[in-house]
């Protein structure tokens, strides 16, 4: 069950300023102290640069409740949501998207990760980029994300849909990653129209919501914002990207050696692998059979990267590839799990 912890009247304050009414949504599991951090930096925001604060807690285990059950009573912006169970970044931001679009009249929502914040000013500066006009025509807006070093965040680099754009493609065909990537010359200034992002620092227009609906909860985690903006792109929605209005991502996923591609925890192999191959299936269209046979073996060869688990890291490669061609969602967490165990 849901449980809204400040009373709904108290958060009902129109404030016309800028873009108007931004509520912002953070979902969160076991990862309080980031989190502090990062509803902090919410926070220092101005009520006229965010009007309320939706906060999901996805059954977190690690004290997170109630710590933030003492916390928003502080807090008159703060909306803390609990999830019965962990719902993984997809259920969670299902939830709390759909919370804050019926509990706080938005205008516009922006999301994020426990471990994803705004810079300082970053709210501030979305809302100048709307007050001068050049977010008009825009539904949505993606942030220029960087890691807490300064240094740009690939995993948050947004995209164009190669397989929609001749250019594109052939540019995707001699450079890989970075022919359909956002150039990195793009993060020096200016908007920049953009197919796909992720859910760091996106900012969407209650407006796109109501046309767009809502992430897929089945997802679980990876690829649930990539298919979310690539399907409001689809459906005639306009994504830009703006370098100036800027986040951080203190990301952890792939960590250590092996060229950071060794999965921590290992279950996330799972549901990285067979998003991906609904995403893939989604942007290519006829096109998906011919690249599924150029990136499988990629996917295998990274077993090398997983010494002392290379069973379970293959086990849940093909299991994840065997879900994906079946656009089968229904797997429990718990058996992703087991599946994770060595033997």
């Amino acid at each position: 069950m849901n449980e809204t912890l400040i009373p709904e009247p108290a958060l009902q304050t129109h404030t016309p300023v800028g873009a108007g009414r931004l509520v912002a949504v953070v979902v969160t599991y076991n990862r309080l102290e980031k989190l502090k951090v990062t509803l902090d930096r919410l926070l220092e925001s101005p009520a006229h640069d965010l009007a309320a604060l939706v906060v999901v807690d996805n059954a977190s285990t690690d004290g997170t409740g109630d710590w933030l059950t003492a916390w928003a009573v502080d807090h008159p912006r703060a909306d803390v949501v609990r999830s019965a169970t962990n719902q993984g970044g997809a259920g969670g931001f299902a939830m709390g998207m759909k919370h804050a679009m019926s509990a706080h009249d938005p205008d516009w929502l922006v999301v994020m990760d426990d471990d994803g914040r705004p810079e300082p000013g970053g709210l501030a500066s979305f809302h100048e980029l709307h007050r001068s006009g050049a977010l008009t025509g825009w539904d949505a807006v993606a942030a220029a994300v960087y890691f807490p070093g300064g240094e740009i965040c690939e995993m948050n680099r947004p995209s164009r849909n190669p397989f929609w754009s001749l250019s594109h493609f052939l540019a995707t065909a001699r450079k890989g990653r970075d022919g359909f990537h956002l150039p990195r010359s793009a993060y020096d200034g200016g908007l920049s129209a953009i197919d796909v992002t992720s859910f760091v620092g996106f900012f969407v227009s209650a407006q796109a919501v109501r046309r767009a609906g809502y992430p897929d909860p089945e997802l679980f985690i990876y690829g649930d914002d990539a298919l979310y903006t690539l399907g409001l792109s689809a459906s005639g929605g306009r994504i830009c990207f703006a370098a100036n209005v800027r986040f951080e991502h203190d990301f952890s996923t792939f960590t250590g050696g092996d060229s950071g591609q060794r999965f921590r925890p290992l279950w996330k192999v799972y549901y990285h692998h067979r998003n991906l191959l609904l995403l893939y299936r989604q942007a290519a269209g006829w096109l998906f059979w011919p690249v599924l046979l150029l990136i499988l073996p990629k996917w295998i060869l990274k077993v090398r990267h997983h010494p002392g688990v290379r069973r379970a890291y293959l086990r849940l490669t093909f299991m994840a590839v065997r879900d994906g061609l079946l656009r089968r969602l229904g797997r429990s967490h718990r058996s992703v799990l087991e599946a994770a165990a060595e033997e």
